[in-house]
């Protein structure tokens, strides 16, 4: 006998980033993860844009402008778990390969762990473009 059913949806319909996430979460814990979401997504453009003059080869380059584009769209909200993954591994890869305090890096990095694995919160573009929607089927009041 089985207690849940899946339904098989298609990951054009969001049922691919809504199966990361049971709920988008309101209220408290949503006003949390935006301040979380606001805050490594600032640090991580502003870590990125800084070091967007100073890259010489192609490989600092590269680890700037993904910090930029995951800063970018951790500010907006948008694909959390792709960006927030993103962030952890600049981060990581900075605390590495750069000479300055490496434990900014470590904190940047687990909070983008943190927001890929816990989400966005209900104000952020996933929560708009791939949260559950309610269907009221009743009449209109008389």
């Amino acid at each position: 006998m089985a207690i849940f059913q899946s339904h098989n949806l298609r990951p054009s319909e969001g049922g691919l980033l809504r199966r990361l996430f049971s709920t988008f979460a309101e209220g408290w814990p949503g006003a949390g993860l935006l301040i979380l979401r606001i805050v490594a997504g600032s640090v991580a453009l502003a870590l990125g844009l800084s070091g967007v003059p100073a890259a010489q080869s192609i490989q600092p380059a590269i680890l700037d402008f993904a910090a930029v584009i995951g800063g970018l769209l951790l500010l907006a909200g948008l694909w959390t778990p792709v960006s927030g993954c993103l962030i952890a591994a600049f981060a990581l890869w900075s605390s590495i390969t750069k000479s300055d305090d490496p434990w900014r890096n470590i904190l940047l990095a687990s909070v983008g762990v943190a927001l890929a694995m816990i989400g966005p919160g209900v104000w952020s573009l996933d929560a708009r473009l791939f949260g559950w929607r309610r269907i009221d089927f009743r009449g209109p009041e008389r």
